[in-house]
Protein backbone atom coordinates (compact mmCIF):
# COMPACT_ATOMS: atom_id res chain seq x y z
CA UNK A 1 0.00 0.00 0.00
CA UNK A 2 1.53 3.34 -1.02
CA UNK A 3 0.43 6.84 -0.17
CA UNK A 4 1.04 10.10 -2.03
CA UNK A 5 3.73 12.52 -0.84
CA UNK A 6 2.77 15.37 1.47
CA UNK A 7 0.94 18.16 -0.25
CA UNK A 8 -0.64 15.92 -2.90
CA UNK A 9 -4.36 16.73 -3.11
CA UNK A 10 -6.99 14.04 -2.85
CA UNK A 11 -7.28 10.82 -0.94
CA UNK A 12 -4.53 8.21 -1.04
CA UNK A 13 -4.97 5.27 -3.37
CA UNK A 14 -6.43 2.16 -1.80
CA UNK A 15 -9.58 1.34 0.08
CA UNK A 16 -11.66 4.25 1.23
CA UNK A 17 -11.98 2.50 4.58
CA UNK A 18 -8.30 3.14 5.47
CA UNK A 19 -8.62 5.00 8.72
CA UNK A 20 -6.03 5.49 11.40
CA UNK A 21 -6.15 6.01 15.14
CA UNK A 22 -3.32 7.90 16.85
CA UNK A 23 -2.20 7.84 20.47
CA UNK A 24 -1.56 11.54 21.15
CA UNK A 25 -0.83 12.78 24.67
CA UNK A 26 -2.33 9.68 26.27
CA UNK A 27 -5.55 9.83 24.27
CA UNK A 28 -6.65 7.95 21.20
CA UNK A 29 -7.55 10.28 18.34
CA UNK A 30 -9.51 9.02 15.41
CA UNK A 31 -10.70 7.92 13.06
CA UNK A 32 -8.22 9.87 10.94
CA UNK A 33 -7.84 9.73 7.17
CA UNK A 34 -4.41 9.88 5.53
CA UNK A 35 -4.71 13.65 4.76
CA UNK A 36 -5.53 14.22 8.44
CA UNK A 37 -2.29 12.44 9.41
CA UNK A 38 -0.37 14.57 6.90
CA UNK A 39 -1.77 17.76 8.40
CA UNK A 40 -1.04 16.63 11.94
CA UNK A 41 2.57 15.77 11.03
CA UNK A 42 3.04 19.09 9.24
CA UNK A 43 1.69 21.06 12.21
CA UNK A 44 3.72 19.10 14.75
CA UNK A 45 0.79 17.44 16.52
CA UNK A 46 2.22 14.03 15.61
CA UNK A 47 5.91 13.27 16.15
CA UNK A 48 7.96 10.40 14.70
CA UNK A 49 7.57 8.32 17.86
CA UNK A 50 3.76 8.63 17.92
CA UNK A 51 1.97 5.29 17.79
CA UNK A 52 -0.88 4.73 15.30
CA UNK A 53 -3.06 1.83 14.31
CA UNK A 54 -5.65 0.96 11.73
CA UNK A 55 -8.99 -0.56 12.61
CA UNK A 56 -7.60 -4.05 11.96
CA UNK A 57 -3.99 -3.75 13.19
CA UNK A 58 -2.03 -3.28 16.38
CA UNK A 59 -0.12 -0.14 17.34
CA UNK A 60 2.96 0.78 15.27
CA UNK A 61 5.15 3.90 14.87
CA UNK A 62 3.71 6.51 12.50
CA UNK A 63 7.03 6.50 10.61
CA UNK A 64 5.94 3.18 9.10
CA UNK A 65 3.14 4.93 7.21
CA UNK A 66 4.81 5.77 3.86
CA UNK A 67 5.03 9.40 2.80
CA UNK A 68 4.48 11.09 6.15
CA UNK A 69 8.11 11.38 7.25
CA UNK A 70 11.36 11.67 5.35
CA UNK A 71 13.45 8.63 4.62
CA UNK A 72 16.34 10.57 6.17
CA UNK A 73 17.10 9.97 9.83
CA UNK A 74 17.43 12.94 12.21
CA UNK A 75 20.45 11.62 14.11
CA UNK A 76 22.37 10.86 10.91
CA UNK A 77 21.62 14.37 9.67
CA UNK A 78 22.86 15.88 12.98
CA UNK A 79 26.15 13.95 12.74
CA UNK A 80 26.64 14.92 9.09
CA UNK A 81 25.90 18.56 9.90
CA UNK A 82 28.33 18.60 12.81
CA UNK A 83 31.28 17.08 10.95
CA UNK A 84 30.64 18.09 7.32
CA UNK A 85 28.21 21.03 7.57
CA UNK A 86 30.88 23.54 6.61
CA UNK A 87 31.16 21.79 3.25
CA UNK A 88 27.40 21.74 2.68
CA UNK A 89 27.16 17.95 2.80
CA UNK A 90 24.19 18.19 5.17
CA UNK A 91 22.24 20.18 2.59
CA UNK A 92 23.18 17.74 -0.17
CA UNK A 93 22.05 14.87 2.12
CA UNK A 94 18.64 16.51 2.62
CA UNK A 95 18.20 17.09 -1.12
CA UNK A 96 18.93 20.84 -1.28
CA UNK A 97 21.54 20.70 -4.06
CA UNK A 98 21.60 24.46 -4.75
CA UNK A 99 22.04 25.36 -1.09
CA UNK A 100 24.68 22.64 -0.76
CA UNK A 101 26.70 24.16 -3.59
CA UNK A 102 26.39 27.67 -2.09
CA UNK A 103 27.41 26.38 1.31
CA UNK A 104 30.36 24.54 -0.22
CA UNK A 105 31.57 27.61 -2.14
CA UNK A 106 31.30 29.88 0.92
CA UNK A 107 32.76 27.30 3.35
CA UNK A 108 29.51 27.17 5.25
CA UNK A 109 28.95 30.92 5.08
CA UNK A 110 32.35 31.38 6.77
CA UNK A 111 31.14 29.08 9.54
CA UNK A 112 28.09 31.14 10.49
CA UNK A 113 25.69 29.38 8.13
CA UNK A 114 27.05 25.97 9.18
CA UNK A 115 26.48 26.79 12.86
CA UNK A 116 22.95 28.09 12.24
CA UNK A 117 22.09 25.01 10.15
CA UNK A 118 23.46 22.72 12.87
CA UNK A 119 21.28 24.41 15.50
CA UNK A 120 18.20 24.30 13.25
CA UNK A 121 18.74 20.60 12.53
CA UNK A 122 19.17 19.91 16.26
CA UNK A 123 15.84 21.65 16.89
CA UNK A 124 14.21 19.63 14.06
CA UNK A 125 13.36 22.78 12.11
CA UNK A 126 14.88 21.66 8.77
CA UNK A 127 12.75 19.27 6.66
CA UNK A 128 13.98 17.31 3.66
CA UNK A 129 13.65 18.76 0.16
CA UNK A 130 10.13 17.34 -0.14
CA UNK A 131 9.03 19.25 2.96
CA UNK A 132 8.67 16.15 5.14
CA UNK A 133 10.08 16.16 8.69
CA UNK A 134 13.04 13.91 9.47
CA UNK A 135 12.44 10.57 11.18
Amino acid sequence: MTYPPMGTPGPPPGPATDTFYAAVMGQEWGPLAYPDLQTMVRTGQIKAETQVRTATSTWFPVTQVPGLFSEKDWLTTVIISFFLGGLGIDRFWLGYTGLGILKLITCGGFGVWALIDFILILLRRVPDSDGRPLR
